[in-house]
């Protein structure tokens, strides 16, 4: 895999994956009462457990795209 391709794959994985964050962040915002209620479903919870739970998971997701996208990127960008 030549230094391009490689930085073009994790530049479009970022990408990816910031999009994917930024749809799970709008459908927290916009239709919690409606998550709240789909997740309630399967799972008792009280709705700040709820919030707590997804805002950790948005946090731990965040960190993994840029520990494993974007700082990998910038490495390669770096030393090329």
């Amino acid at each position: 895999m030549s230094l391009d391709l490689a930085c073009a794959v994790l530049l479009w994985s970022a990408v990816i994956n910031y999009g994917i964050l930024l749809l799970w962040f709008l459908v927290f915002r916009f239709a919690h009462d409606w998550l709240l209620q789909l997740h309630g479903r399967w799972f008792r919870i009280p709705a700040e457990q709820f919030d707590a739970i997804h805002y950790a998971a948005m946090a731990f997701y965040k960190t993994g795209v840029l520990l494993l996208n974007v700082a990998p990127y910038l490495a390669l960008r770096l030393a090329a």
